[in-house]
């Protein structure tokens, strides 16, 4: 039965397939023909039916279930960050700063309006670009000949970092466990997430070769506080990963170093200065708010002018005013003050949970950054159920899967706004839930 499919080239077959689902005639979840038996029906070679199913399978629109037989995609939007609307549980899953730790824009915004910004005129604003040239050289060995370009934050900047180098269905290596809004963005995109695994110290270098070898034409990673797991790159690793690198370079490589002036760690790099199509990009998000939608981005010239091309048409620029904004505030030592005291406050606040919930019988490790990614005996989203009934909402880890078995059994917990008692009684929570959920918990040896 070819389900009314026709078609005698691969993309003929393919582009049939995709008008039966565009129709509604093909529902998330229908089983595709079998390749021998589609192959005999419409009087064509086998591997034509394999390439028509792979160009469909790369583009997201079909799946590949082994036994389970090829079936047509869900298109389901991934989870994105933020308060789930609507939930009377207290929400320990958001992935957002604490408001109280954000620094009050008031004061600058009182100083900073000036003369009116008219077309044509420089899209950077001065004081930001010199300012920003400092920041983003810090510590970047590709920085000998870098351009600045201005974004309306990370996910901006790296949605067209993509769409100027990529075209649909070109593969794109991404850190797995993986930033829900990375794997949004290569989806809707239209591109092939090959992902790569993270350990304690970030992407690994044999991950990486290996998504390098599949053919990636980008590479996404977080140099510092990868979300969900918290890693962040060694020297080592970094050196490593730039060696694996070094054969490709005109891959392009894109690094999302989000978490920056609230990171409790170094910054290395995986970008070599002899690497050809690269960009660094830091938004100001997490420590000025994630209402401050501005993203500095440091590249090569070439990455810099076609990304320059694929800003808003016909502005081409971000709003100078948010430009001063930024600049005022993080020229202003009372506010990096304050945002230096949130990120210890965040890694201070981790660290006290992970030791209340290690004594509660669930060992964990504190990483960097705003999460915690809590490592269960049992299915996370089994335990996730559980904290429902006791008034918590929280994230199971196989929403931040691409490929990896280890993240069903994970937690992202965001925990860092509790006071104590409420930290404490989450701890008690997970533990009792992880019981309920058939998990057996870890007793602490008394010395």
């Amino acid at each position: 039965m070819t389900l009314d499919i026709s078609g005698r080239s691969a993309s003929e077959i393919a582009d049939s397939v995709r008008a039966r689902i565009e129709r509604g005639d093909l529902l998330p979840g229908s089983a595709l023909p079998p390749v021998r038996s589609l192959a005999d029906d419409l009087g064509v070679n086998r591997n034509t039916v394999v390439a028509a199913y792979r160009q469909l399978t790369q583009a997201g629109v079909i799946v590949t279930r082994g036994r389970g037989g090829t079936r047509v995609a869900d298109p389901s939007p991934v989870a994105q960050e933020g308060f789930a609307a609507g939930s009377v549980l207290r929400d320990v899953g958001t992935g957002n700063p604490d408001p109280e730790l954000i620094p009050d824009l008031s004061p600058a915004l009182a100083r900073m309006a000036g003369r009116p910004v008219l077309y044509g005129e420089p899209v950077i604003d001065p004081g930001l670009e010199r300012w920003a040239q400092e920041w983003m050289r810090d510590g970047l060995t590709a920085a000998a000949d870098l351009r600045l370009t201005i974004t309306s934050g990370a996910a901006d900047a790296v949605e067209r970092l993509l769409a100027q180098a990529l075209t649909r269905d070109d593969a794109v290596a991404l850190e797995d466990p993986c930033f829900l809004t990375s794997i949004h963005t290569v989806r809707i995109g239209g591109y092939r997430a090959v992902p790569v695994p993270v350990d304690a110290e970030g992407m690994t270098p044999a991950g990486l070769r290996a998504a390098l070898d599949q053919g990636v034409r980008a590479v996404i990673l977080t140099p510092r506080a990868q979300n969900p797991t918290g890693a962040s790159l060694s020297g080592r690793r970094a050196e490593e990963l730039r060696e694996v690198l070094s054969d490709h370079p005109y891959v392009l490589v894109i690094e999302d170093d989000h978490f920056s002036l609230l990171s409790q760690q170094p910054f290395h790099s995986v970008i070599a200065p002899g690497h050809r199509r690269w960009a660094l990009v830091r938004s100001v998000s997490k420590f000025l708010g994630p209402d401050m939608c501005l993203a500095v981005t440091a590249s090569d010239p070439e990455t810099a002018e076609r990304l320059a091309m694929r800003l808003t048409p016909g502005t081409t620029w971000v709003s100078h005013l948010l430009q001063r904004l930024t600049l005022a505030l993080l020229t202003d030592g009372a506010t990096l003050a304050a945002i230096e005291r949130a990120g210890a406050h965040y890694a201070a606040r981790n660290a006290a949970f992970v030791e209340r919930l290690t004594a509660a019988g669930v060992p964990a490790d504190t990483g960097d950054g705003l999460n915690l990614w809590i490592p269960l005996p049992v299915p996370a989203r089994a335990v996730a159920e559980q904290l429902m009934r006791r008034g918590w909402l929280a994230r199971p880890g196989d929403e931040f899967v691409l490929g990896a078995d280890d993240a069903s059994p994970r937690l992202r917990l965001t925990v860092h706004d509790l006071d104590d008692h409420d930290a404490e009684r989450l701890a008690a929570d997970v533990a009792a839930a992880v019981r309920a959920a058939g998990g057996r918990l870890v007793t602490r040896e008394v010395a």
